[in-house]
């Protein structure tokens, strides 16, 4: 199977690392590299067309600095159970839990493209919901590869249940 070249940003937050990636599939990219996103938007392919951005293929030895991290991250990802169980999901709900950085329980509403489209975060008993609009930046917050994810899946109900009882964090 032939191959071709993908725009791939590793999306941090404030800043992001791309490549030009050569694969088979976005499929291949994804299962080869973890939290990155295939940018299939025409305009950004066409700006990226004219930045220096290292450009490899995806079954190479060597790889840039960071990719190759990514690569490391996956390919023990793909050693655990539950990686991929919830790859091909249009929509997922997800609870993430507090931890030492975050005093909040998240409850999640994900797209196919990891990216949230509603929101409740419960901080000591008061839950505050938010959505697509409330967020100025918005990228792919949940790689839906990642083993660990199944781990963190509720259902609908139980996320449109908390959806209903939380306040908007703007007051609307």
């Amino acid at each position: 199977m032939s191959t071709r070249r993908y725009l791939v940003l590793h999306d941090h937050g404030m800043g992001g690392l791309w490549w030009w990636i050569h694969a088979r599939s976005v499929r291949e990219v994804r299962e080869t590299f973890a939290e990155v996103e295939v940018v299939d938007d025409p305009a950004a392919v066409a700006r990226a067309e004219g930045w220096t951005l290292d450009e490899v293929h995806a079954d190479a030895q060597t790889l840039p600095a960071g990719l190759d991290e990514l690569r490391a991250v996956r390919d023990r990802q793909k050693r655990l159970p539950g990686f991929g169980a919830l790859a091909d999901r249009e929509v997922l709900y997800l609870r993430r839990m507090p931890d030492d950085d975050d005093p909040a329980t998240y409850l999640l509403e994900v797209g196919a493209d990891g990216r949230r489209t509603r929101q409740v975060e419960v901080t000591d008993g008061v839950a505050v919901r938010t959505d697509a609009e409330d967020w100025p930046l918005n990228p792919p917050l949940v790689d839906l590869l990642d083993s660990h994810l199944p781990n963190q899946e509720i259902d609908r109900a139980e996320f449109e249940q908390a959806w209903e009882a939380a306040r908007w964090e703007d007051g609307r």
